[in-house]
C-alpha cells in the first residue's frame, strides 16, 4: 500500500469516496454497477488499498458524485458538491458567470426550485433594464 503526503488535509481519497457513497445511500455493489467497476474495486478504494489509476476513472467518479477531483483526492477541504445533478448544473452556471457569482455562495443550501426562481427574477430584471 503506497502512502501519500497529505499536506494539511484531514481526509484521504478512501474516506471521501466512502462518505460520498454513504451520502447517496448506496451499497458498494450498487456503486460498482453505476461506475462500471467491480465491487472489490469499490471495497479496496474504501479501505485505502487502491486508488483510481487513470484520470478518466477519477473524472467518472467525480462526475458521478458531482464533486471536484481535488476534493475527491483530499486536496481541497471546502469543496462545494451537490448530490442533485440539477442543483449542480445551476450552481456551476452561477459560479461561472461573474455577474451572478455572489449568488453562488448564497445558493449553496437552496433547493433547485428556489435557485431557478431567483435566476428567473434576475433575468426578468435585466430585460427591464435593457428596455
Amino acid at each position: 500500500m503506497k502512502k501519500r503526503i497529505e499536506a494539511g488535509c484531514s481526509m484521504k481519497f478512501s474516506d471521501r469516496f466512502k462518505a460520498l457513497r454513504k451520502m447517496k445511500k448506496m451499497t458498494q455493489e450498487e456503486l460498482a454497477k453505476s461506475l462500471g467497476i467491480s465491487k472489490s474495486a469499490v471495497s479496496m478504494y474504501e479501505r485505502g488499498e487502491r486508488e483510481p489509476q487513470s484520470l478518466d476513472d477519477l473524472e467518472a467518479i467525480a462526475d458521478f458524485f458531482n464533486v471536484d477531483i481535488d476534493y475527491l483526492m483530499g486536496r481541497e477541504e471546502g469543496s462545494t458538491y451537490y448530490m442533485d445533478p440539477q442543483t449542480a448544473d445551476l450552481a456551476n452556471a452561477l459560479k461561472s458567470n461573474p455577474g451572478l457569482r455572489l449568488l453562488f455562495d448564497a445558493g449553496k443550501d437552496m433547493p433547485p426550485e428556489d435557485i431557478l426562481k431567483t435566476l428567473d427574477f434576475i433575468k426578468s430584471n435585466f430585460k427591464k433594464e435593457d428596455n
